[in-house]
């Protein structure tokens, strides 16, 4: 986990280039308040040495005033440069976040597949907030504190050169014992970052089965992973804080050891008569303040053992790559579109154990060796038992997923050598399962497409009788819905799911199994819309029941990922031994669940 330098450039390169302004007067506010610092000492020193000697007391009046205004005014530095430190890591951490959510939305499913939605949050907000004082104050304040080390030794070293050459070599050894020290946590910092990642994933995915859980009685099993969790955490979180203490007693007593050898050269100078009582003071005091240069010097050390576990984790989502081939430029073209599978073979683990190009073995395939054509305008009904790859050949349609081998067309065109962007706008989907975001109606329906009217809008939601629904919520389309759906049955969610996609107007709809939530009231009340629906445009219609396979103009049956059975439904429906005409002898629902 050896973190180069260029990456730590590259991300202040990308993230502060923008806001180089800010940068500037934060850095101007900060080194302003360093100079101050080292010019307060002269004049208490000033002070002490005219109040010893018997001095003018209106000088020594003046003195203390303008000690007080210099402290105020570097108050008021350090204050600006916090105020800019902050709004410069506020807006450098937040772009980052932006960059990180697109990076993953643009990765296939294959990346999402194995990985928990608690663990992509904590990636993207715990690993990017371990990098707020990394963009803020690490360069600059390093850079301030050394410049501020490196002034309180010149200056002591104009004072008398052996009062500056022992606070040079404290320095020294300070910071070279900091350095040696830095990396000692970085390893357990990052197995605390993983384990944070694995505990948030943990409470996503429980939280989202809330009511499974509490349905069938599993809170002890989730109370008990939850403790197991909690108990492997623990440890690394100490280890990497006891690592984080010895580097905190050793800067304390290098602090203790400076202070020590501050006294005894001043106390020497002075019983030389080579230095005033105000100068020994100025000595200790110089002393003293390079405690805080190199306090936090050791702190952006220990900030930056924690960054580098966020920076080698947050590098490593990033070089993450789509295993989707470059899209080319050809575009879909406009209204129906005709499909054609030609030999396509998918698998969602290519590292399995048979010897194919892809290293996929037979057993690893969910599709193999797929082929049928769909002119455009017709209906396929898709038929097979769970798990026989329906939905699949669905994602691979809308390009969530490539094929492994075999080539895929829509409207004659690859779909491979379509820009990704454009599949969506096509291809409209409605699964059994409907996702209600939250924010309101209208950007549910219309997927914050703001081109679409509310007169559009009303005029499908009334088609698909959801008028008196609508009617009811108290602010109409702004009404905000949330997970809860705010009273949606599934039938009524399932409607807003076929309203998405009338409004979208694509030029193929894949239907899988949409009608399977549906009451039978709610089921009669979508038939004409569906019929609707389909007119002008192509369909995949996956289904159990018999009333939406009749709308099919063609019939494919999957069994084991592989065609079963496939032909225009009329004939198959007529050919007694073909297992379409059994399956409708029988009952499709009996027989394909």
């Amino acid at each position: 986990m050896k973190i180069g330098l260029q990456q730590y450039w590259n991300l202040l390169v990308d993230y502060l280039k923008p806001q180089k302004g800010r940068v500037v007067k934060f850095a101007i506010a900060l080194l302003f308040s360093i100079g101050l610092q080292i010019l307060n000492p002269q004049i208490l020193r000033y002070f002490i040495d005219t109040a010893v000697s018997g001095g003018d007391r209106q000088k020594l009046f003046l003195a203390a005033l303008l000690f007080i205004g210099v402290a105020l005014i570097t108050q008021a530095m350090s204050i600006t440069a916090t105020f800019y430190g902050e709004n410069v890591a506020w807006t450098a951490t937040n772009n980052l976040r932006a960059d990180l959510v697109e990076h993953c939305l643009t990765l296939d499913l294959s990346f999402h597949k194995y990985r928990t939605p608690g663990e992509l949050v904590e990636r993207i907000d715990g690993d990017v907030q371990n990098l707020s004082e990394f963009f803020s104050k690490f360069t600059i304040h390093i850079l301030g504190n050394l410049l501020m080390v490196l002034g309180v030794i010149v200056v002591l070293f104009i004072e008398d050169w052996r009062a500056g050459l022992a606070i040079l070599l404290f320095a020294l050894i300070a910071l070279s014992t900091l350095i040696k020290l830095r990396r000692i946590s970085v390893f357990h910092w990052g197995g605390y970052r993983q384990f944070s990642a694995e505990f948030f994933g943990f409470l996503g995915e429980q939280l989202t089965g809330m009511e499974d859980i509490r349905a069938n009685g599993a809170k002890n099993y989730v109370m008990h992973r939850f403790y197991t969790i909690i108990r492997n955490w623990l440890p690394i979180f100490h280890k990497a804080r006891f690592a984080d203490t010895i580097l905190w007693v050793t800067t304390n007593g290098i602090f203790t050891l400076g202070s020590v050898v501050a006294l005894i050269v001043g106390a020497y100078l002075w019983s030389q008569q080579t230095i005033t009582i105000g100068t020994v003071y100025l000595l200790y005091y110089y002393t003293n303040i390079l405690s805080e240069p190199i306090e936090q010097i050791r702190n952006q050390f220990e900030d930056l053992q924690q960054a580098d576990a966020s920076i080698y984790r947050i590098t490593d989502l990033l070089q993450v790559q789509s295993q989707l081939r470059t899209s080319g430029e050809k575009s879909l073209p406009p209204g129906a579109l005709s499909i054609a599978f030609d030999n396509v073979s998918f698998g969602y683990n290519d590292r399995g154990s048979g010897t194919g190009d892809w290293g996929l073995g037979t057993e690893d395939l969910v599709l193999q060796d797929v082929s049928f054509n769909l002119p455009a305008g017709q209906v396929l009904g898709l038929l097979g038992r769970t798990g026989s790859g329906k939905s699949t050949l669905a994602r691979l349609l809308l390009r969530l997923y490539d094929p492994q081998l075999g080539s895929i067309r829509l409207g004659g065109v690859p779909i491979d050598q379509t820009p990704l962007q454009e599949l969506p706008e096509k291809v409209g989907l409605v699964t059994q399962d409907v996702q209600l975001f939250q924010t309101t109606v209208r950007n549910n329906l219309t997927f914050f497409n703001p081109d679409i009217t509310s007169d559009r809008i009303y005029e499908t939601i009334e088609m698909l009788g959801l008028s008196e629904w609508l009617r009811s919520l108290p602010n109409g389309l702004e009404t905000n819905l949330g997970p809860d759906s705010s009273g949606l049955s599934a039938g009524q969610a399932q409607l807003l799911a076929f309203t998405r996609v009338f409004l979208k107007d694509p030029g193929l709809v894949i239907l899988d199994e949409a009608s399977s939530r549906l009451d039978p009231i709610t089921e009669r009340l979508i038939e004409k819309a569906i019929d609707k629906l389909l007119m002008g445009r192509t369909a995949i219609i996956i289904a159990h029941r018999l009333a939406t396979v009749e709308r099919a103009n063609q019939i494919l049956i999957l069994d084991k990922g592989k065609v079963s059975e496939y032909g225009e439904r009329k004939e198959l429906a007529n050919n007694p031994n073909s297992r379409f005409a059994q399956l409708l002898k029988a009952g499709l629902t009996d027989l394909l669940v």
